[in-house]
């Protein structure tokens, strides 16, 4: 800051002026406070003679101002109007995400790529704005080329640019993803010691299957085409790899392909793969039954033999983990209310080896008071709605689904004396009930490895991780229904999604897993910004997700306003 003097015929008027940059980045000025004539800054100046304390006071400033603590003035007029299409209102926190995105190196896949196929848009700003909208305004890609001018940073590439860039995002989809291995094991230590694998899939609003979008068993239930993804996710929940094939693929055949391409494009050798029962196929165990490879699968203690089911279910013999030698009759908790508040959080187990012509194997049964409770209370919720249906609308109850609550329902066509009678009537099959009774509370996994059981029992706990990775891209993201109709631009597609969700994940574990994903998503979608010549206003409640983000993130944006220069050096953090 300065002092100016504007002379005229007998008169001289002083103000303090401020040298600024503009968005363009040239120098400027504009007066910062006017002080009026020299009568003014005489009676200003009070006792001190008025050039000297006018110099003061802008020494003042100055050093005010080197340390942040100068007021800004921003000068409003009730009459004058808004700028005509002149945008006021910007999204700031996706820079949190651009971060990441940044120390992920997806800049320099992207200019990798750029460089091999030698187009000229901008693939790296196409696909960071397809991520950072689908985590915060997930939408059609017109919606997003037309959402992303809500950034702080604008794009500068056009629609057709979009459509050309998932041609290419498709192409490169497994570089992309092997790239992002490597680069993630630099940005934070990898826990790859077990792998756990799942399928999904996503449905389209179109009644035509074709090669590609096939009907299949949809995990929504919807009658329309689907498409599957399989999907590896690492110990700490972040996802590792994915593959993407027609809705009718037999979840079982996914499994081999793409570990195979883990193991090649990751250079992993040594690994523990993880799934749930319907991957659980004795082609996968004995592909992941080697010195290297091992695997960790859910096993329905209902499809074991009888010599082995009765095992399971037997309740003696039951081992209390850390109490080695310890056998107990877990019969015994049964109506016994002070056994069950003692052990209520405790898991019991029994294992044993298994051979199965050239696979041996070990078999780990568990058995929980409180999953028991939960099995009961979910079975005690559908049998009200089987009651509920049997008595107001009958008619309604058709052949069940797995699982579905009519499974519960009888369906008598004869009479007690063996006649055909009249009308059909409904009733609670009393047999299914006590049936499904028999297995509450226990479960089982079976494994190549020689842990200890506590281990292999907390390894597989992990595994609701990966359901909840399918349930952010499907709800919070929403990468479904999708509203792409060729092949190339689908898988495309699913690749943004994959990116966001390791990017999502990332952020999660830097905030050290203390807010839901709805929780922190929608305070990113907050962070907005008044733009003034000034610099940014910010529009948004500052909380204490806010606070850890800037603390977690190293740069900070909850000033009363964020000046020009310190918005470019963000820019220039998030960018690195």
């Amino acid at each position: 800051m300065r002092v100016k003097i504007t002379t005229s015929t007998n008169f001289k008027h002083y103000s303090i002026i401020q040298d600024y940059k503009t968005e363009s980045g040239k120098r400027s000025t504009k007066v910062y406070e006017n002080i009026g004539n020299y009568e003014a800054l005489r009676q200003r100046a009070g006792n001190k003679e008025p050039m000297k304390w006018l110099n003061e006071y802008v020494s003042e400033l100055n050093n005010e101002h080197k340390t942040n603590s100068v007021p800004i003035i921003i000068k409003k007029y009730e009459n004058k109007q808004l700028e005509k299409d002149y945008q006021r209102l910007f999204n700031g926190g996706y820079l949190f995400l651009q971060d990441i995105y940044y120390k992920l190196g997806l800049n320099k896949i992207c200019d990798e790529i750029t460089d091999r196929h030698q187009f000229k848009f901008d693939l790296n700003s196409i696909l960071s704005r397809l991520v950072y909208s689908r985590i915060l305004f997930p939408a059609s890609k017109l919606e997003t080329f037309k959402l992303s001018t809500k950034f702080l940073e604008q794009p500068n590439f056009e629609l057709q640019h979009i459509y050309r860039a998932l041609e290419v995002i498709c192409k490169e989809s497994d570089f992309i993803q092997s790239e992002l291995y490597k680069n993630s094991a630099k940005y934070m230590s990898r826990n790859n010691k077990v792998l756990y694998y799942d399928c999904t899939n996503f449905f389209f609003e179109i009644e035509q299957e074709d090669e590609f979008r096939k009907y299949g068993v949809s995990k929504e239930h919807r009658p329309n085409p689907i498409v599957q993804m399989g999907l590896f996710m690492d110990g700490d929940g972040i996802p590792l790899a994915f593959s993407m094939n027609p809705g009718n693929t037999n979840e079982q055949t996914t499994l081999q392909p793409l570990e195979k391409k883990i193991i090649d494009d990751f250079n992993l050798s040594t690994i523990v793969v993880c799934t749930d029962a319907g991957l659980a196929s004795k082609a996968n165990r004995k592909f992941n039954d080697t010195n290297t490879r091992k695997f960790i699968t859910t096993q329905s203690i209902k499809q074991l033999n009888a010599e082995l089911k009765a095992w399971a279910l037997d309740k003696t013999g039951w081992h209390i983990p850390g109490l080695e030698g310890t056998v107990i009759d877990i019969s015994k908790l049964d109506n016994n209310k002070d056994l069950e508040e003692m052990y209520e959080n405790m898991t019991f187990y029994k294992e044993r080896w298994i051979k199965d012509k050239d696979l041996e194997q070990k078999i780990i049964v568990t058995y929980s008071l409180k999953y028991k409770n939960y099995q009961n209370n979910i079975r005690n919720s559908q049998l009200a709605r089987a009651t509920k249906l049997i008595n107001t609308n009958p008619k309604k109850i058709g052949k069940p689904k797995q699982n579905d609550f009519k499974r519960f329902i009888r369906s008598t066509t004869t009479t007690k004396n063996g006649e055909v009678a009249e009308d059909v009537s409904y009733s609670l099959d009393q047999d299914v009930i006590l049936e499904e009774m028999k297995y509450d509370g226990f479960y089982a996994v079976c494994t190549n490895l020689e842990d200890d059981a506590s281990v292999i029992i907390k390894a597989n706990h992990q595994r609701w991780e990966i359901e909840e990775c399918f349930r952010i891209m499907k709800s919070e993201f929403r990468s479904r229904a999708v509203y792409l109709s060729r092949e190339d631009r689908i898988r495309a597609h699913f690749t943004t999604c994959f990116i966001a969700l390791m990017i999502f994940r990332y952020l999660e574990k830097k905030m050290g897993d203390k807010f839901t994903a709805y929780e922190i998503i929608d305070t990113l979608r907050e962070m907005n910004f008044l733009k003034e010549k000034e610099g940014l206003l910010p529009s948004y409640t500052r909380t204490d997700i806010t606070d850890l983000l800037h603390e977690r993130f190293g740069f900070r944006t909850d000033f009363e306003i964020v000046s020009n220069k310190l918005l470019q050096k963000i820019f220039k953090l998030t960018s690195k």
